[in-house]
C-alpha cells in the first residue's frame, strides 16, 4: 500500500472588527486560488472572539464582500459543514478543553503583568503590532505550584516557551523560517482575563479540529506561527503547512489595516469598481 496525501483543506479566517480592505481580499484570494489549484476544500471561519470590537453587521458585510469579489467556500457559518460551528464564539468549550490540557501539563502560568509592563521592561519604543518578548524575570519559577483554573477566568494565563529552542518550518512561499524561543518570541497569552482564549490558542485548536492542511495568511504573522508551533507540540497535534503572503502597502509604504482607514471593499464598490478591478489591483 502507498501513503496517500491528505485532501487539501484551506481556510479563510476573517475577523468582524471592521470592513475588509484590499489587503485582506488579496490574502483570501490567494488562499482560494491555492485551494482551487489543489482541487481542495475551502472553509470560512468567523473569528469573532474580540467582544470589544466585534459587530454583527460586520459579519454580514464581510460575507457579502467576500462573495462579491468572487470567493466561495464549501463550509462556513452561513452554510454549515461537518466541522462546525464555524464561528469561534460558539467553540469556547473546545478552547477550554485545550487550556485544561496545558494546565495539566504544567506549561502555563497565571500572569498579572500588563502589556505596558512588558513594553516598559523591553526598554525601547514598541510601535508595531508584534508582541514584545516577555521578560524572563517576570515569569514564576518552573517549580512553583500553579493554581487551579477558575470556572470563570479573571486573570491572564501565559504559555511558558522552551527557552533557547530553535523552531523552524518550511514556508510554502518564504522558504525556511527559524525562530528562537525566548529570544525572537517569549511567553505568550493563551487565555485572557476577560475569560476569552487568545488568538494563538483558538487558531491552533480550530485549524487542527477543522483538519486544515495549509494556512495562508500575511507575512506579519510569521512570529505567531512559531508560537503556534509551540502549542501544536504541547497539545500533541500535527501542525498544518504554512504560506505567508507579502503584505499590501499604501502609497506611503504603510501596510493596509482597518485601523488606518484603508480603502475597504465597501468603498471600492461604492466608487464603481468591479470585482475584476479589485482582482487586478491585488495582482499589481
Amino acid at each position: 500500500m502507498t501513503d496517500q496525501q491528505p485532501t487539501y483543506r484551506g481556510r479563510l479566517a476573517p475577523s468582524p472588527t471592521g470592513h475588509l480592505h484590499l489587503g485582506h481580499a488579496r490574502t483570501f484570494w490567494i488562499a482560494a486560488e491555492r485551494t482551487k489549484e489543489k482541487n481542495g476544500t475551502l472553509i470560512l471561519r468567523n473569528e469573532d472572539l474580540d467582544a470589544e470590537r466585534f459587530r454583527m453587521d460586520f459579519v454580514t458585510d464581510m460575507l457579502e464582500d467576500l462573495r462579491w469579489v468572487g470567493l466561495d467556500w464549501a463550509e462556513g457559518p452561513d452554510i454549515g459543514g461537518p466541522f462546525g460551528p464555524y464561528s469561534q464564539s460558539q467553540r469556547k468549550t473546545l478552547y477550554r478543553f485545550a487550556l485544561q490540557k496545558l494546565h495539566a501539563l504544567g506549561v502555563i502560568y497565571p500572569c498579572t503583568r500588563s502589556r505596558r509592563d512588558v513594553i516598559d521592561a523591553a526598554g525601547a519604543p514598541h510601535e508595531t503590532d508584534e508582541e514584545p518578548v516577555y521578560p524572563a524575570h517576570f515569569r514564576p519559577p518552573a517549580s512553583q505550584d500553579v493554581p487551579a483554573l477558575e470556572d470563570v477566568i479573571s486573570i491572564n494565563w501565559r504559555m511558558r516557551v522552551p527557552d533557547n529552542e530553535t523552531l523552524s518550518f518550511i514556508d510554502n512561499n518564504l522558504g525556511l523560517k527559524q525562530g528562537v524561543a525566548g529570544k525572537d518570541f517569549g511567553d505568550f497569552l493563551v487565555w485572557r482575563k476577560d475569560d476569552c482564549p487568545s488568538y494563538q490558542l483558538a487558531c491552533v485548536v480550530d485549524d487542527s479540529a477543522m483538519q486544515i492542511t495549509e494556512v495562508v495568511r500575511g507575512a506579519d504573522l510569521v512570529t505567531s506561527t512559531f508560537r503556534q508551533l509551540v502549542l501544536y507540540k504541547a497539545l500533541g497535534l500535527i501542525s498544518p503547512e504554512f504560506y505567508h503572503c507579502a503584505l499590501m502597502l499604501d502609497e506611503k509604504g504603510v501596510r493596509l489595516a482597518k485601523r488606518h482607514d484603508a480603502l475597504s471593499l465597501r468603498q471600492m464598490r461604492s466608487h464603481g469598481m468591479t470585482p475584476a478591478d479589485v482582482i487586478a489591483a491585488m495582482k499589481r
